[in-house]
């Protein structure tokens, strides 16, 4: 196993400079999987997915080249980059038979970020751009379907709003300025659901959106699609360098000069009504590695909806039944992606009435306990080798798997007060913190801290770094909160329709519940249960097998662990010892391979009961009588810790640190 920095990765050779910064895929792909550096990580995927016969929307990519440019020369632009987009744009014209700004059949784009190691949520994307007052009314007519047409202005105008032109909220308690107003909307209307907005209803959003972006800017919200194209690669490209961008770079070692590319892609359209949906999937299950078709998705939805936890979607097995040919489609692509990629793929998708279009893949983030069973499963299924097996396993996912869980006498006395989806392994107990700045405070006063929001977003992620666990009401399993906390190694439940949570009141209610910020709360990630107050946690099964205290046939786990353990004996060269000053560390080391003791401090022998007294007499003494007596008292102690220290380590070196002056 190894755990490869980014700033390891920065020393490798660097690629040869792009003779040119726009690359498309489609029906003409430029670019490959092994051009993560000047595409990104998206692009190249997307390039590589074009290639091997997968239903891709055309588009083009704009390299990290330009990125750099764009920084170090005051926000600006190659000079032939404007004829190389607009020419890029022609040739998606040309394969598709639409017009980008025209009245009749327009072409809408989605542009996207795409950085060489995925950032998921951490920079912006911008869906159905080229829409205007004259082209919304060209998409529905030639749709036949104008409720879409202007539901798809609307959220256009939202996202620019909100990406571009800088419209957010004013505060982290603050709600999204145009989700107030869809919500106001929907209150006078008596409903629920956006998708229960008649197309008058949605006519008034636009118009009340636009209001709201002239309220706020001095300025009417642009009708020339090229200046909305621009606009928004330059949003995407200022993002790279947003203070949430930042922070995961420096959590994740992302150096600054790799920079972004931006993806421009013809849009596809989940929203077209009951035979179109969207959905994020997972080849494999990111919470556990079981090989298991993993994911959900939303009919009548564009693919911010799944993301951002706006609504709970359905799990992606539901789909078999509601509609089973594209499910079908899905399987075949699910096993294709697998086969090719040689690693568990996290996949974007739509289908626009009954036709199935991937979006962009990339390898999936998991957890500890996925990382390894993954890899593990993998090798036995021969889609690689031992050793490329153990290069897939981060060291750190190894620590995941001797992780805490909830005490089972515990827990049986626990008050259970919800239930989630369960999307980050591991259990967490700690105070109710509704926003980062609150989680801080809390970590601040020494206390550990869960989390608790209606949904996260990417602005959430110094909260999340300083909780045990992260708990939202709404959205799945591939939503934000639920990505980012696998990544980070946090227990997560998610989409946990029980309880509602009142940021102004500062409640989080589950039944007759009621808990304040400062309660405490308890969340079980490897289930999604969701409770009352403290428990105690217990030992991990690897960890209950290595004492004793568990038969291994009765955990899977611990036969992941030992078989990672195996294939790491047989390939590695270094030959490793443990620091351990008791018979009982020497005893766990050796459970867990250490092949002797590196260094056994003899110091660390007199912490127990009041050894450290007699310790105390003898360098206190006040002549070589006292001093000995004091020594004599302390000898059996130490004698007999040494022959259980030998006996433990039976035979294996052992290094040990006399206690020499000065005394410490």
């Amino acid at each position: 196993m190894t755990k490869t920095t980014r700033k390891t990765a920065t020393k490798s050779k660097p690629q040869k400079r792009a003779d040119k910064y726009v690359y498309a895929f489609g029906k003409k792909t430029e670019g490959n999987a092994n051009m993560r550096e000047l595409l990104g990580g998206k692009g190249a995927n997307l390039a590589e997915m074009a290639s091997i016969g997968l239903p891709v929307p055309p588009g083009f990519t704009i390299s990290t080249e330009v990125c750099n440019y764009f920084y170090s020369h005051k926000e600006t632009y190659p000079p032939s980059l404007i004829k190389d987009v607009e020419a890029a744009v022609a040739q998606i014209e040309k394969q598709l038979g639409k017009k980008f700004g025209a009245n009749a059949n327009p072409l809408l784009v989605s542009v996207r970020s795409g950085a060489r190691d995925s950032m998921p949520g951490m920079m912006d994307t911008i869906l159905n751009l080229g829409l205007n007052d004259e082209t919304v009314e060209g998409l529905a007519t030639g749709s036949g379907n104008s409720r879409f047409a202007w539901d798809c202005y609307r959220r256009f105008i939202q996202m620019y709003g909100d990406v571009v032109l800088g419209i957010q909220p004013e505060s982290e308690e603050d709600d999204d300025p145009f989700h107030k107003v869809l919500d106001r909307l929907k209150s006078r209307l008596g409903i629920d659901s956006d998708n229960a907005l008649a197309t008058e209803d949605l006519k008034e959003l636009v118009k009340e959106y636009k209001s709201l972006i002239r309220k706020k800017t001095g300025k009417t919200f642009p009708q020339d699609v090229m200046e909305q194209l621009w606009g928004a690669i330059g949003a995407v490209f200022k993002s790279w360098k947003n203070p949430r961008a930042i922070l995961y770079r420096q959590q994740y070692g992302i150096p600054a000069e790799w920079g972004t590319a931006v993806n421009v892609q013809a849009m596809v359209f989940g929203n077209m009504g009951e035979t179109s949906a969207t959905g994020v999937a997972f080849t494999r299950d990111p919470a556990n590695g079981e090989k298991a078709f993993y994911g959900e998705y939303l009919v009548n939805a564009q693919g911010e909806d799944v993301v951002a936890g706006v609504r709970t979607p359905h799990s992606i097995a539901y789909m078999e039944k509601e509609l089973p040919e594209n499910f079908r489609d899905l399987e075949k692509v699910r096993s294709k992606l697998e086969r090719h990629f040689k690693d568990m793929q996290d996949f974007e998708f739509t289908i626009e009435e009954g036709r199935l279009f991937i979006l962009q893949t990339r390898n999936g983030k998991r957890t500890g306990l996925a990382a390894v069973r993954i890899a593990v499963e993998m090798q036995r299924e021969r889609l690689m080798s031992q050793q490329t097996a153990l290069l897939k396993i981060p060291a750190e996912s190894i620590d995941s798997l001797l992780v805490p869980v909830f005490d089972a006498k515990a827990l049986k006395a626990a008050s259970l007060i919800g239930n989630g989806l369960p999307a980050g392994p591991g259990a967490a107990t700690g105070r109710i913190a509704f926003t980062a700045a609150a989680a801080e405070q809390e970590i601040k006063r020494g206390n550990k801290v869960v989390l608790c929001r209606t949904e996260t977003s990417p602005d959430d992620l110094k909260g999340m770094l300083h909780s045990q666990g992260i708990l939202t009401s709404r959205g799945g399993v591939s939503s934000h909160a639920a990505l980012v906390a696998r990544q980070l190694g946090k227990v997560c439940v998610c989409g946990a329709g029980d309880i509602s949570i009142n940021y102004e009141r500062k409640t989080l209610t589950a039944g007759k519940v009621v808990l304040k910020e400062g309660d405490y709360i308890s969340i079980d990630g490897t289930t999604g249960a969701i409770y009352k107050g403290m428990i105690e946690s217990a030992d991990s099964e690897v960890k209950r097998v290595l004492e004793g205290s568990m038969k291994p046939e009765k955990s899977y786990t611990f036969e992941l662990f030992q078989t990672v353990m195996e294939w790491s004996d047989k390939y590695r060269r270094l030959k490793i010892r443990t620091n351990a000053d008791t018979p009982s560390m020497a005893r766990q080391a050796v459970a867990f391979g250490a092949e002797g003791i590196g260094l056994c401090r003899t110091e660390h022998m007199f912490f127990e009961g009041n050894r450290i007294d007699l310790m105390r007499q003898m360098i206190l003494a006040v002549d070589e009588v006292e001093r000995r007596a004091a020594l004599k008292k302390l000898l059996p102690f130490q004698k007999k810790d040494f022959v259980g220290l030998f006996r433990e380590m039976n035979g294996r070196p052992v290094t040990i640190r006399l206690l020499d002056p000065p005394l410490h």
